[in-house]
């Protein structure tokens, strides 16, 4: 379809999905979801003051198809990022790099699938000089939609782990969708930004024969954790890294990077440490996968861990989970508690919860004081429903 009777020689243009958000001018896609019908509302919608309404079976691809269009209108240069572990992190860093320089606009929160894509690219303005896309993915071909409707300028994948196995099939599935960025800048002449140091990139950038086009590859390596910032955890050095070279790229100075990266701190329960009256907690409750779990572990001095079980995993869930208490027992980790049924599969001697309302009736009569605590565990164990209790 041709948007450009909507867009033409616009500023900006304001999307929602909310029914109950609408605003003089704004666009409303109907979208049909397991518990609702954006449908039903569209005469409301229209009477509210929506100027147009993407409705149908379609909606959602014909609202992505808005989102290109929109996007080429502005012709704003556009980094996508991507990766197992630490892409919210690297964009949230390289955000705050780039705003030195630059007027940037970057995805909010966790918006990153087929949905929270074009909703980022339809809240870019021509005031923008930047845009920095995430981009997530639990099964083959999503990276490839994404980019599809996206089109990007510049590409980074932090890194390739053993995560949404389930959705993937194997582990090679998991790299064969995170190349799909690799490809689709292949194709279109883009810039890759690229960690040396990781062995799986370089393979998918020597499957993707990116040498043999006319893109760019712009490395960096895994520096060490600089001091000052507001990140837990060593394995924040790559994210660290990734968001500096990027900076670099762009015309901002290392030192000025530096600066805005220790001015960062995280909110977002994503390597996040906290104080509380009773302990020094590690929050890392946003998203958990093995390479992730592993890597949190490793890195946490304490005593005490609360972890959440690890989803879509599929036929792998047995295993790599019985590989976390396997680290648990040797590290002869003082206080363990593990919510999620998942862990009742393993041999852990800990104490297990099926659920985080279970821990917290638990906790309510046994409170943990004086303790270092990591929390780490997937998103829909809900563990900040943990943290006043703590």
């Amino acid at each position: 379809m041709d948007w450009n009777f909507l867009i033409k020689n616009r500023t900006s243009i304001t999307v929602t999905t909310d029914s109950r958000k609408i605003t003089p001018g704004c666009i409303f896609v109907a979208l049909k979801g397991e518990h609702f019908d954006g449908n039903d509302y569209v005469d409301q919608a229209l009477k509210d003051g929506a100027a147009y309404v993407i409705k149908g079976d379609k909606a959602l691809a014909e609202f992505q198809d808005l989102a290109r269009a929109w996007r080429r209108e502005l012709s704003i240069p556009i980094i996508a990022i991507t990766g197992t572990n630490g892409k919210t992190t690297t964009k949230e860093l390289t955000a705050a790099v780039l705003k030195t320089k630059y007027h940037i606009h970057y995805t909010q929160g966790n918006y990153n699938n087929s949905l929270g894509v074009p909703l980022t690219l339809c809240q870019l303005t021509k005031d923008h000089q930047l845009a920095i896309v995430e981009m997530g993915a639990s099964h083959p071909g999503d990276i490839k939609e994404l980019v599809n409707v996206a089109e990007p300028n510049y590409g980074l994948i932090t890194n390739v782990g053993r995560a949404h196995l389930e959705g993937f099939g194997s582990f090679e599935g998991v790299m064969n969708t995170k190349a799909e960025l690799y490809d689709y800048l292949r194709d279109h002449h883009g810039t890759i930004f690229y960690n040396s140091d990781n062995p799986r990139l370089r393979q998918m950038l020597d499957k993707a024969q990116i040498t043999n086009s006319t893109s760019q590859i712009v490395e960096y390596c895994t520096g060490t954790m600089p001091q000052g910032t507001h990140l837990v955890g060593n394995y924040n050095a790559e994210n660290v890294s990734a968001a500096i070279c990027v900076g670099e790229y762009f015309g901002v100075k290392k030192k000025d990077a530096l600066a805005a990266i220790c001015a960062y701190v995280p909110s977002n329960n994503r390597s996040q440490a906290m104080k509380t009256e009773h302990n020094d907690l590690v929050v890392d409750a946003y998203n958990a996968n093995p390479t992730s779990m592993t890597a949190a572990i490793n890195a946490f001095k304490g005593e005490a861990y609360i972890l959440g079980a690890m989803r879509e995993l599929g036929i792998y869930s047995h295993l790599e989970h019985q590989n976390i208490v396997n680290m648990l027992l040797e590290r002869k980790a003082d206080i363990v508690y593990l919510i999620g049924p998942e862990w009742r599969e393993t041999t852990a001697p800990y104490a297990i919860f099926d659920t985080t309302e279970q821990f917290i009736d638990y906790l309510k009569a046994h409170p943990i004081t004086n303790a270092r605590i990591l929390v780490k565990g997937s998103r829909s164990n809900k563990l900040e429903t943990i943290l006043p209790l703590l």
